[in-house]
């Protein structure tokens, strides 16, 4: 089972085309958040997206919101806009939670939670599945540019009770494409560029 993973677009219609090209080797197409920037952009973006043919998991980041993504998606049975809830694909569980978490300090407009309504939010994530969170979880691939550890700690506190098989994260751009494991569960900060992962033998596929 082949995974495309992806996070932070920010409008960057170039890297979109990319993965309309890598999406063709896989078997599900994952998008971890920030499609647009600060809610501008949204629509074009989805447009190149649109064209991939496999089976998407897309929850928002904390630059859109779930409705806005679920509007844009709305009609397209192999897109799959997950946010306090999950879906099975090929028999596997997924389940997804978008926005900036803990509350990041861009103000009113950004799509944002605190860790008590993450805490909500996570409430039916079931065991083993694999996690969906635009948020990393505190201290994995949470380190940003400035070098400050930038996570949420109930993403990590469910990692820790649920043991996904995999976490597909982004938001923090200093850590984007690095890989590190939590116990038994592998984290994956995917960033714009897309990374190709083999689930069933746990390695990027080049």
């Amino acid at each position: 089972m082949k995974l495309l993973l992806f996070s932070d677009l920010h409008c960057n219609n170039m890297a979109a085309r990319f993965l309309l090209h890598c999406a063709q080797s896989v078997d599900i197409v994952i998008g971890a958040g920030d499609f647009c920037s600060a809610h501008r952009g949204l629509h074009p973006i989805l447009t190149i997206l649109k064209n991939i043919s496999q089976p998407m998991i897309f929850i928002p980041g904390n630059n859109e919101t779930d409705n806005a993504l679920r509007q844009e998606c709305s009609g397209l049975e192999n897109v799959h806009v997950l946010h306090g809830n999950g879906c099975s694909l090929h028999g596997i569980e997924f389940f997804g939670v978008g926005g900036g978490i803990p509350i990041t300090p861009f103000g009113k407009w950004s799509f944002d939670f605190s860790e008590i309504q993450a805490e909500e939010l996570f409430a039916s994530c079931p065991d083993n599945a694999i996690i969906v969170s635009h948020s990393p979880p505190k201290g994995i691939v949470d380190v940003s540019s400035s070098g400050k550890s930038l996570g949420s700690t109930t993403v990590r506190k469910v990692v820790e009770e649920k043991s996904p098989r995999l976490v597909v994260c982004g938001h923090i751009h200093g850590s984007e494409g690095q890989i590190e494991k939590l116990n038994d569960s592998y984290i994956i900060n995917a960033g714009p560029a897309g990374i190709i992962w083999d689930l069933d033998k746990n390695v990027i596929v080049t």
